[in-house]
């Protein structure tokens, strides 16, 4: 009997060219509330839920009444790039390569609703995509677990049986804790260095290299 294997992707900055554009809006958003942020600092805080980046950003001793305001204006700022975000260079053929090779195919992800239909639209490849694990889906988001263990439970597999894939360092936490082997692609802009720190257990420029390696990777590995 085969074993079910699930392949969990994040999605901005690992299929879909967006980290620097979250960059951007959320740098105006900041900027529009009155807030000085460097962008270096967004920079490495994207990949948190909105609450979480704003925390992180910000500190705890920031007004709260204003982080609806901000997740608000940089939602509003990003979506005006909802009709031309680029998928990356081979990102929807790993995923039906994968799917081909008998992996479920799920994406965990901070983004819902509009926005993730846009990046979803972006990836094209919604035929081999199981489901999502969505902000809207989980209490807490990386580097916690819950999104990874909520995909997993969307493809109904183990830890031990699943691989994920991401650009940022709570991507690499959230593999971690959850027990899934986890690899990093460098299209997001995060150092290596700071990926293997994290736990990645393989590291690739990109999903476009992933797939020419595919054959000696964590996913040969596992079939």
């Amino acid at each position: 009997m085969t074993t079910k294997r699930a392949a969990i992707f994040d999605v901005d900055g690992t299929l879909v060219d967006t980290n620097h554009l979250h960059v951007v809006t959320w740098w105006e958003a900041f900027r529009q509330a009155g807030h000085r942020v460097p962008m270096g600092e967004i920079h490495q805080a994207v990949g948190l839920s909105s609450g979480d980046l704003i925390v992180h950003l910000l500190g705890e001793d920031r007004d709260p009444d204003d982080d609806e305001q901000l997740t608000a204006a940089h939602h509003a700022l990003y979506a005006t790039y909802f009709d031309r975000l680029p998928a990356l260079d081979s990102a929807g053929d790993l995923l039906r390569t994968l799917a081909a090779r008998g992996w479920e195919i799920v994406l965990a992800t901070s983004a819902s609703g509009a926005e993730l239909s846009a990046l979803r639209s972006a990836i094209d490849a919604d035929d081999v995509i199981l489901g999502s694990a969505s902000a809207d889906d989980v209490a807490e988001g990386k580097p916690a677990p819950d999104p990874v263990e909520q995909a997993r439970e969307i493809a109904d597999v183990l830890g031990e049986h699943a691989v994920f894939v991401g650009d940022t360092v709570w991507d690499m936490k959230a593999a971690v804790r959850d027990g899934v082997a986890p690899v990093a692609v460098l299209s997001g802009g995060i150092p290596r260095a700071d990926l293997e720190a994290a736990g990645a257990r393989a590291v690739y420029q990109d999903v476009d290299d992933l797939l020419a390696h595919l054959d000696t990777s964590v996913f040969a590995d596992q079939e």
